[in-house]
């Protein structure tokens, strides 16, 4: 097969998966024969059921990955799945790059992703790179798709592989909208009960002892046994069993500890339901959540929401970036978050019903909105979508200072990457593995042969944190990457300028 000519991606482990798919379908019917006869409303049954549907479902991974492939030829791409074929040509697509998928330790998967002109996007199912098993085959393979692009398209960065990341302008922000929705819709339902959880909290409080015969919002002690102790876990509580007539009541873990099997015990109860339960000298007391613990909870599902919306503007912001420009991190917008809840969370909790009551509280409400607002204003403005070379107005310029950046390449004056800073004064411009003070280690930059080719954004494939900008340097005929926060690389940009005439 020629690789310059046509490029054919397909499972190399099609019998295994065929096989896997059909055990896992032979798994699937025999669970659910077992899910009928054991009836489905019973605990063996949705047993059985549930491992039907898991092995189905198993089954219909592995035929997807099967049957999926990808050719490309001098026409353009050709798609097929078991639910699906697709035709792409050369002249609709922009490029042809990586998406990366994180994880807790780094990427853990890359898929190749398809641009079109206009800004969609369409994810191949193959080549893929499962953990890194296969990256070399990986990649030698989306080089061969973008070498026939080049052929016999016209790509729009055809001089790098664009990379596409949870930290990118091209990465959708669907799945983020959706959770912020679902959160802000459970908090506007927390806020609903606030009333109803306030008034039962003020009526539990003001109830009286019960008169003979009396049932309903009066107090009523009734005289009761332990039949059976459950002390469970700190996590899960535990219960205590007070016979038929109680049946089971959930306590804490420290409580339970305090009650024994066929003790005696008296308990107050309240609208049909336990409220306390004593013992010689102890007494267990039931938390009747009032409407600063309900308001407490739709304050933190509000904030929550704030943190996919804080994502989902960082995209928006973003909008007409190449895919795979790095944006600038949404930390500063959940700081602005983290200061509003410090002050909201206890005047929802302790005035739930009237934040504008009092003076006092007014007050306390005001200053909030004032602090929440420079918060704002401060987050909007350290958040916002640099352009690459832009220097701020109140950026410092003189006097030796260290800053942070990185060459992330190795050459001679970063050996092995070990530079963190750079030393701007007298003796540097410098390369240096800490932030100061002294020249401990330092390694001076040769000027005289750079010379700045451009200033970019960060992209996927840069090992930068994001909101950095890169510059791109010739030493000597030999293209080298300097990366530092926008401020910072144009004053680094300027010094070498400078000491290089």
């Amino acid at each position: 097969m020629d690789m310059t000519r046509q490029v054919i991606c397909r499972s190399r482990r099609s019998r295994a998966l065929w096989a896997w798919a059909a055990a896992g379908a032979v798994v699937a019917v025999l669970a659910a024969v077992g899910a009928v006869r054991s009836g489905v409303g019973s605990d063996f049954g949705l047993a059985w059921a549930f491992t039907s549907a898991v092995a189905l479902l198993a089954a219909f991974m592995c035929a997807y990955v099967a049957v999926a492939r990808v050719d490309a030829d001098a026409e353009g791409l050709r798609v097929r799945t078991p639910l699906r074929r697709r035709r792409v040509l050369w002249r609709d697509v922009a490029d042809i790059g990586v998406y990366v998928h994180q994880g807790r330790h780094g990427e853990t998967y890359r898929s190749t992703v398809v641009m079109l002109r206009g800004g969609r996007r369409v994810r191949l199912p193959l080549p893929h790179d499962g953990g890194g098993r296969d990256r070399a085959g990986f990649l030698a393979t989306v080089h061969a798709l973008r070498a026939l692009h080049r052929r016999h398209g016209a790509p729009e960065a055809a001089d790098h592989v664009p990379v596409v990341s949870y930290a990118t302008a091209g990465r959708g922000s669907a799945l983020a909208a959706g959770t912020c929705a679902l959160l802000l819709a459970a908090a506007v339902t927390a806020a609903w009960f606030v009333p109803d959880a306030e008034a039962g909290r003020e009526a539990w409080r003001a109830a009286v002892p019960c008169a003979a015969g009396e049932f309903g919002d009066c107090v009523s002690v009734e005289d009761a046994v332990v039949e059976e102790v459950d002390e469970g876990s700190s996590r899960s509580g535990g219960a205590l069993h007070l016979g038929d007539t109680w049946g089971r009541v959930t306590v804490s873990h420290e409580a339970a500890g305090h009650f024994s099997a066929g003790q005696r015990v008296e308990l107050t109860v309240w609208r049909g339901q336990v409220k306390e339960i004593a013992r010689e000298g102890y007494v267990w007391r039931d938390h009747t959540p009032g409407g600063g613990d309900v308001a407490a909870v739709a304050i933190v599902l509000a904030l929550g929401a704030g943190l996919p919306g804080g994502v989902v503007v960082q995209r928006r912001r973003a909008r007409g970036l190449p895919a795979d420009d790095l944006i600038p991190s949404p930390y500063p917008l959940w700081i602005a978050l983290g200061g509003t809840a410090v002050w909201l969370l206890p005047l929802g909790y302790l005035h739930p019903l009237d934040a504008f009551g009092s003076p006092g509280t007014a007050a306390w409400a005001a200053g909030g909105v004032a602090v929440t607002a420079a918060l704002s204003a401060w987050a909007w403005r350290a958040s916002r979508v640099r352009t690459p070379g832009a220097v701020a107005a109140d950026a410092p310029e003189g006097g030796p200072v260290f800053l942070a950046a990185r060459f992330l390449e190795h050459t001679d004056y970063n050996p092995h990457h070990f530079g963190t800073h750079v030393f701007l004064g007298d003796g540097g411009p410098a390369v240096t593995p800490h932030h100061g003070p002294g020249m401990f280690a330092a390694k001076r930059i040769p000027v005289e042969r750079l010379t700045v080719t451009a200033v970019r954004r960060a992209r996927g494939g840069d090992p930068v944190p994001s909101g950095w900008h890169v510059a791109e340097l010739d030493d000597a005929g030999r293209p080298v990457r300097l990366a530092a926060a926008p401020d910072d690389l144009v004053r680094i940009v300027r010094a070498l300028e400078r000491a290089g005439g």
